[in-house]
């Protein structure tokens, strides 16, 4: 049986155990179809290959890849090392890549678009987004309708759709939401994975990390428990049913 490759990127253990466990449960996957690395804890085996898997997801985290190197704590410094090793050999090889939140940031500085705070940031909230033309006939948003709801909270983005890339979802606040490089490698500036429940307890753990006011955490929790977002992880299902056949 052919895996998929989950990296993650959160060195707090109790937010990388929930989202790993969202990663399995929203894409309806079991944990031995799984080889889940945390790049915080561990480095990537020397011999790894991203084509050897069925899929590679790529999880979010608190770093940014626009900030100044000398502002990156070394875990993360390590992550984003890690991730980029494997970028050229996913988006030259088209191997299928869901890249969820940070992987937004780190597909579209590999394909050479501005990665950056200057615009489109977004604080934790429900975010109204629509399918373009291309994203209406991808099979990722296959079951989706042109307008849903989806959980972000992130302080870059990109800024423009990268040369070459489809853009398959749109927002208001931040307009690149989905992109697809090639048939197989996709980024979402939104959380597939997330919920409610789980959006509830990162807002607790990252109140501290510059998304949001401290003060406003409670707010943003009732906000959050109050949307309907329970379309966005079809995204992350029908990635993991379209590769898991490979």
């Amino acid at each position: 049986m052919t895996r998929f490759l989950i990296l993650q990127l959160r060195p707090e253990r109790e937010a990388a155990d929930a989202e790993y466990a969202a990663f399995l449960e929203k894409g309806e996957l079991s944990e031995a179809e799984t080889h889940r690395i945390r790049l915080d804890a561990e480095p990537l085996p020397e011999a790894l290959d991203p084509a050897g898997y069925a899929g590679v997801i790529v999880g979010g985290g608190p770093g940014c890849i626009s900030d100044a190197p000398e502002d990156k704590t070394p875990e993360e410094a390590r992550c984003e090392a890690a991730c980029r090793s494997l970028m050229p050999r996913i988006v030259e090889g088209d191997v299928p890549f869901l890249g969820c939140c940070y992987g937004m940031g780190l597909l579209a500085d590999h394909l050479g678009a501005e990665v950056s705070k200057a615009r489109f940031f977004e604080p934790v909230c429900a975010a109204p987004v629509r399918l373009t033309r291309e994203g209406a006939a991808d099979p990722l948003l296959e079951g989706l309708p042109e307008r849903f709801d989806v959980l972000v909270g992130h302080k870059e983005a990109a800024q423009e759709v990268p040369r070459g890339a489809a853009l398959l979802v749109e927002g208001v606040a931040c307009p690149v939401q989905m992109i697809r490089a090639g048939r197989n490698v996709y980024a979402t500036q939104f959380h597939p994975e997330a919920d409610a429940q789980i959006f509830a307890r990162r807002i607790e753990i990252y109140k501290h990390r510059g998304y949001f006011d401290p003060e406003e955490a409670e707010a943003l929790t009732l906000a959050v428990a109050g949307a309907d977002t329970a379309l966005a992880p079809r995204v992350l299902a029908n990635f993991v049913r379209r590769y898991r056949a490979g």
